[in-house]
């Protein structure tokens, strides 16, 4: 799965976009939301591209946001323990990383970090997607979009140069 969310100025009218892919088959989302942030965006898109998954599935999360690889893959971790609280400051969206969190629990997830801009294939239609998503919107929260897409359906996506991991909370 490739995820890519924006806002446009952050804070201010946000999309986000998720294409999940597999061998032959290909899904793309996307929605918005008239006053958020980037950040939001990008966890939407990583959560809602979970929520379309009907069964637990193994599923590679490939991300151009640090803040969702890093938070995903280490911090998350941390702030579970803490009741998704920080020891200092405030966490920013508590509900939404926990609702992220127990997303991706109920999957054999893994995350790769990507550069964005970088020619990926399907990270830059993502980019696109969100682009589409905020310009759409028009200050209107848009409910998730789905459209089947299989012509770049051929072989796994090239995604050299990632950084990958696991999420892990405590029981």
């Amino acid at each position: 799965m490739h995820t890519d969310g924006g806002s446009r100025p952050n804070p201010g009218p946000g999309g986000w976009a998720a294409i999940l892919w597999a061998p032959g088959w290909e899904l793309e989302l996307g929605g918005g939301a008239k006053d958020t942030t980037n950040n939001r965006m990008e966890m939407t898109a990583a959560l809602a591209g979970l929520n379309a998954l009907t069964m637990p599935s193994r599923v590679l999360i490939v991300t151009d946001s640090e803040y969702l690889f890093n938070g995903m893959t280490d911090w998350v971790t941390r702030w579970s323990r803490l009741g998704f609280r920080k020891k200092k400051g405030t966490l920013l969206n508590p509900g939404l990383w926990r609702t992220l969190a127990e997303a991706a629990l109920a999957h054999d997830t893994s995350w790769a970090w990507t550069r964005g801009h970088s020619g990926a294939t399907l990270n830059e239609r993502c980019d696109v997607l969100a682009a589409e998503m905020i310009d759409a919107s028009h200050g209107d929260e848009l409910a998730p979009t789905h459209s089947s897409r299989c012509e770049r359906a051929g072989a796994m996506p090239n995604i050299e140069g990632t950084r990958t991991a696991g999420i892990w909370l405590p029981a």
